[in-house]
């Protein structure tokens, strides 16, 4: 569709206006206005201090890349519109001389990624208007300041000049003078830095900066429009799940100063405290300053409680205390927001000579440890019901709560102490640079990330490190607001941090550390430690309880586990797990004193020696089931029968091929040839699964034996009944599981014969294949359950090795191939529509076939929807993602 077309369909209006008590928009219109612009109009309708503005809409976004980056007709006159409207609300005029207006031009997207799209303050300054600027407010340092700030920035993301050039200029010009602080810097000072700064620019970009405000206006506009496709803006997106297509908004707003001296101000602050979710006001604030200077961490701020200064042993001022009747008006405002949108908010503030102004308010980033707190408390105080407590929680992020901490009695050497800006803790080695963290991390080495500040540019680097270590910047820098949101521990603003990127160190106290060196970041304490240090097992929150409780009401799916090891399965049966979907058998199988046995079965030629080497195996797989089914009592536990290639099991080595022969009494040579016999070309579609099974059906009789008489030991042991479930794996014909089936229910009648007692248990198989899914209906006649193994039903039906695909697999989700890698999320139109085909043609056959999915996807959110969707009783996941799936399936009950 033409941009012209897309007018005349619509008619629309593509910009909408706010401020001064009034909007075109509401906060119910955050898709078309992105979140940043439809809070804006929201708190305008609120009557709250919104300095005026307009929002040019997320439809705009998507027409400049459907139609080679070019506006939609009407758009530059609706702008027009727009500047003039704000021009008469305030007062004053872009690229008026006398009385300039100068505006801010931001994104927005519907979903919060902070600081990954661009942002330009000050425009509308040049030579001339800066001179008005100077006049207006009678104070010709700030306008200096200003300027050179704008020069900074806008070069930096319109003009693509290094931004550092103009960092170096400035630190020199300080070092000479004398300077410690930039407050430090006389107007005549900035002239100064404004002339190098253009010099910088001219010699960049071959011309001078530009001095037209319009052309400074859609040049901003245009950059922030081009940066929804910027690198990190398509990182956060990946990581985050949010669509392309979303498209942002773009924000222009009447420029309001927190730089314009000692009653100046500018923060950012969370209605409650979004590390831990106390109810308390929390933040930051910087006299005389603007705010990227809070949020990058070129300055560490200060807090705005008494009580947050007092804990934070700062002998700095807070806002509550330098600025009282300011501070009550925020106080009033937060609680409104809070009140209004029923949510913590992140909010940001400007005070301008006295007058408070808000610029911004959000849902807030929060831990997962914060997210619980906050929605118990927000229940607790009758502002939502538990089903909205329960739908506003992310999952993923209890992640954050399932893993280790540092253990309280080990000995620790604390170098250095920052602010505790992320939860959790981690060691690794040092890298100072975002690029050396991805490409260790991709070798498999666990990396810290040491930054002076970091930047929307790091994001790769934070992703792939364990925990972000920085020298400047407070508990609301990118560092801190990102790392929060990724669940990697964060350490901000640890002042005795010297870092030499050149020599690859960084020095504090006296103590050195060079790159690659361990060091373990404790960000619930702000401690950087030397050298890697204990951890312990997390203690879940009350909240964390009553959380799953909800859930537990509310959903309609089991919730199981992927285990076979006893700690594994007490830790998922500790997390709530109601069963085990999947009991791999053949992990059993490659303990040391086990490995020789299983190879002397598999190289046997004959039945006597296969069975010889099955009677050795037999006590070890009676015990390992034994332990199992002692934890897991009267709950179902999935085994499936022994599926690998046998080439995991065969000897490699000389050393390994003698151990056999002096076990078995055969010879190397004859040991040799055999090897040679089974090595396959493509062991993964060979001789495997039921297969094995029916080649060779002693192996599965031994482990139906071991299975039924360790279910009959642990009955008679502790008076409760074990359930197991005997899953064949692999099958693709009825034949397969009907022949194997016989099999069981023989061993069956031999043990329960044995021991005097009847046994119960369930035989089905794993649907992993196409051709499984498709003949549902006909293998269901000899199954009483399914279990849909979805790894290897993505592999079969993609034809991709999960083990090969991972570097081509983001290549393809770079170029827009797939949205996700399919064996992180189920691929629901194509692996999907096979399991619903399995699901309804198993059930026609069998009303009351049991239904669940073991695969990786078990875990994973908008899978477990999907099962939800399809009629599945249950998901089995992996032990620590065992509270994920049952929060996601209480979401996926409540649609």
């Amino acid at each position: 569709m033409s941009v012209q077309e897309a007018t005349q369909e619509h008619e629309v209006r593509w910009v909408y206006s706010f401020g001064a008590g009034q909007a075109d928009g509401s906060a119910e219109l955050k898709n078309l206005l992105g979140g940043k612009g439809a809070n804006l109009a929201e708190m305008s309708l609120l009557g709250l201090p919104v300095p005026p503005g307009f929002t040019i809409t997320t439809e705009v976004c998507t027409a400049f890349y459907d139609n080679d980056r070019q506006y939609p007709d009407g758009l530059k006159d609706q702008v027009s519109a727009a500047l003039k409207r704000i021009g008469e609300q305030v007062g004053h005029g872009l690229g008026d001389e006398k009385d300039p207006l100068l505006v801010s031009v931001r994104s927005g997207a519907r979903a919060s990624m902070p600081g990954m799209m661009d942002t330009v303050l000050n425009l509308g300054l040049n030579d001339s208007t800066v001179k008005g600027l100077a006049a207006l407010s009678n104070d010709e340092r700030f306008a200096y300041d200003s300027y050179r700030r704008f020069i900074q920035m806008y070069s930096d993301v319109v003009l693509e000049v290094d931004h550092e050039s103009f960092e170096e200029i400035l630190e020199t010009f300080k070092e000479n003078q004398g300077y410690d602080r930039d407050t430090d810097l006389t107007a005549n000072d900035w002239k100064v830095i404004i002339e190098s700064y253009k010099e910088v620019v001219e010699n960049a970009i071959g011309r001078p900066f530009p001095q037209n405000v319009d052309e400074q206006l859609w040049g901003a506009i245009s950059a922030v429009f081009n940066s929804w496709r910027n690198q990190r803006a398509e990182t956060y997106r990946r990581l985050h799940n949010i669509p392309e297509s979303w498209g942002t908004a773009v924000n222009v707003q009447a420029m309001v100063f927190g730089n314009m001296g000692e009653t100046s101000a500018t923060g950012v602050a969370f209605t409650r405290d979004p590390s831990t979710g106390a109810k308390q006001f929390y933040g930051e604030y910087l006299i005389n300053a603007q705010g990227e200077d809070v949020v990058a961490g070129i300055r560490t701020p200060q807090a705005l409680t008494k009580q947050a200064r007092i804990d934070g042993g700062s002998d700095r001022p807070s806002m509550e205390e330098t600025m009282p009747g300011v501070f009550g008006q925020l106080v009033d405002v937060y609680k409104k927001l809070e009140a209004h949108y029923r949510d913590m908010q992140d909010i940001e503030f400007t005070v301008q000579q006295g007058k408070l102004w808000m610029l911004q308010t959000r849902s807030g980033k929060r831990t997962a440890k914060a997210a619980l707190k906050i929605a118990v408390d927000m229940v607790n105080e009758g502002l939502i019901s538990k089903e909205e407590a329960l739908k506003r929680l992310d999952p993923a992020a209890l992640d954050q709560l399932l893993h280790p901490s540092l253990d309280p009695s080990a000995d620790r050497e604390v170098i250095a102490r920052g602010l505790p800006a992320s939860p959790g803790a981690a060691s690794g080695e040092v890298v100072f640079s975002a690029d050396e963290a991805e490409t260790l991390a991709k070798d498999g080495k666990n990396v810290i990330l040491v930054r002076n500040e970091t930047s929307p540019e790091d994001i790769h680097g934070m992703h792939a490190a364990q925990a972000i270590l920085t020298a400047r910047g407070g508990m609301t820098s990118h560092a801190a607001v990102v790392a929060r949101g990724m669940g990697r521990p964060c350490v901000s603003g640890a002042g005795s941090v010297r870092i030499d990127y050149k020599e690859g160190k960084f020095s504090c106290g006296g103590v050195v550390v060079k790159a690659g060196e361990i060091i373990t970041i404790d960000g619930t304490s702000g401690e950087v430690i030397m050298g890697e240090v204990p951890t312990l097992k997390p203690e879940l929150s009350g909240d964390f309880s009553n959380v799953m409780m909800w859930a537990d009401e509310v959903r309609q799916m089991k919730v199981r586990t992927n285990a076979e090891t006893p700690a594994d399965v007490q830790v998922a049966k500790d997390f709530g797990a109601e069963g085990i979907g999947l009991c791999r058998t053949e992990h059993m199988f490659f303990d040391a004193n086990r490995i020789i046995a299983v190879r002397e079965m598999i190289l046997s030629d004959t039945l006597k020696g296969r069975k010889a080497a099955l009677d050795k195996l037999l006590p070890f797989q009676r015990e390992d089931f034994k332990e199992i089914f002692r934890i897991m009592g009267d709950l179902p536990v999935t085994i499936r029968l022994l599926d690998p290639p046998l080439h995991e099991f065969l000897p490699h080595t000389d050393e390994e091929i003698a151990e056999i022969a002096k076990a078995s009494g055969l010879d190397a040579k004859s040991l040799r040839r055999r090897t040679a016999q089974l090595t396959e070309v493509n062991p993964m579609l060979g001789h495997r699964g039921c297969r094995l099974g029916i080649t060779y059906p002693e192996i599965y009789e031994m482990q139906v034996r071991a299975i039924l008489e360790a279910a009959a030991d642990v009955g008679k042991e502790t008076g409760v009944t074990p359930l197991p479930e005997i899953m064949i794996p692999l099958v693709s014909v009825k034949e397969e599981l009907q022949m194997l089936r016989e099999r069981v229910t023989a061993v069956a009648g031999q043990v329960e014969g044995e021991t005097g007692k009847p046994i119960e248990y369930l035989v089905g198989t794993m649907i992993e294949l196409p051709r499984a899914a498709l003949q549902a209906g006909e293998i269901a006649h000899h199954a009483e359950f399914f279990s849909f193994g979805t790894n290897d039903l993505t592999q079969t039906t993609y034809g991709i090795s999960r083990d090969d695909s991972a570097p081509f697999i983001s290549d393809y989700m770079e170029k827009k191939v797939v949205e996700q890698d399919p064996f992180v999320s189920l691929d629901q139109d194509g692996v999907g529509e096979l399991v619903q085909i399995g699901v309804q043609r198993g059930r026609k056959t069998r009303a009351q076939l049991k239904l669940g999915i073991c695969g990786e996807h078990g875990g994973d959110p908008e899978s477990i929807a999907f099962c939800q969707k399809l009629g599945l009783d249950y998901v089995s996941c992996s032990p620590y993602r065992v509270p994920i799936a049952r929060l996601a399936a209480a979401q996926a009950a409540l649609g």
